[in-house]
């Protein structure tokens, strides 16, 4: 599967519109524009008018006068932040998008008990990348928001990236709980809460897919690796989540697979009222745009 398809899906869901809180960067309008080419969406764009201008005139004059943009001034970055989750809040927006403001700065609103949007679960990150040689996506979660994930919080995260892969597209996503070993051994959380995972989901508390582990990373995406293993099972060798159990292993499973695989990545933030798109700065701008068409898909 290529994330390019993602891009093609977006675009059938109709005119959708994304709020970019503190959209004076370079790097966020590049994005815009490029989404805009691609007729993804319309942009609601807070921040300083006169950057923003400034800086689509010097490097994006083709979106200039486009009908798809609108800028609405913001004094500060807070500001533009609470405006922008308000116009989600308020169903002028699908999608947030973070800008020129650090991410705990725009979590802060999007966490904000009056204005923001908030569901009462877990928010967890969802990235789905395009791995050269394999012909699914392979969803990571959670590689940015939940340092170690209780039980609970697992079972959380699982529903958000299950959610996010049937939009795309996977009717029945097949998980898998990582760990370093593929029996359970209880001296080691990963493997207990994985197996816990698994009887959550036999027991129909996890629903619309299915959930085998304890996984080594080799068993759950390599049949080679598991058929030398003796391991049967629905998700072995062909797993499209891969939950792991820290966000150590997720941080450095995302970066493997970007800096070492040469994989492409969209990924958004999942369990608020809408998607949320946190960029980078060491993101691409490629990345950044799939990034936008996964959470255009994901949007309700």
């Amino acid at each position: 599967m290529e994330l390019d398809s993602l891009i093609t899906r977006a675009t059938q869901f109709g005119d959708k519109t994304v709020a970019v809180a503190a959209a004076e960067d370079d790097e966020v309008l590049e994005a815009v524009a490029e989404a805009i080419k691609r007729n993804l969406a319309s942009f609601l764009l807070f921040g300083n008018e006169e950057k923003i201008h400034e800086l689509i005139n010097q490097k994006h004059s083709g979106i200039a006068e486009s009908p798809k943009l609108k800028i609405i001034h913001a004094g500060s970055a807070a500001s533009a932040a609470e405006q922008a989750v308000r116009a989600v809040k308020e169903l002028k927006a699908n999608v947030l998008m973070k800008g020129n403001i650090p991410t705990a700065g725009i979590l802060k609103a999007v966490l904000n008990k009056d204005f923001g949007l908030r569901t009462g679960n877990v928010l967890s990150h969802v990235a789905v990348f395009e791995v050269p040689g394999f012909d699914r996506f392979t969803i990571v979660t959670d590689a940015a928001m939940n340092i170690a994930p209780d039980l609970n919080q697992k079972a959380q995260i699982v529903k958000n990236a299950v959610d996010i892969a049937r939009c795309i597209g996977i009717k029945k996503p097949l998980v898998a709980p990582i760990a370093a070993v593929e029996v359970v051994n209880p001296a080691m959380q990963a493997t207990l809460d994985a197996a816990a995972l698994t009887l959550m989901n036999k027991r129909g508390q996890i629903k619309d897919c299915v959930v085998d582990g304890p996984l080594a990373l080799d068993n759950a995406i390599s049949f080679e690796a598991a058929e030398h293993k003796g391991i049967k099972s629905e998700v072995a060798g062909q797993a499209d989540v891969l939950l792991v159990p820290t966000i150590e292993v997720g941080n450095a499973l995302y970066k493997s697979l970007v800096y070492f695989a040469k994989a492409k990545v969209g990924a958004v933030i999942a369990g608020a009222k809408a998607p949320i798109v946190l960029t980078s700065r060491a993101d691409s701008a490629e990345s950044k745009v799939y990034s936008l068409a996964l959470a255009i898909c994901s949007a309700k």
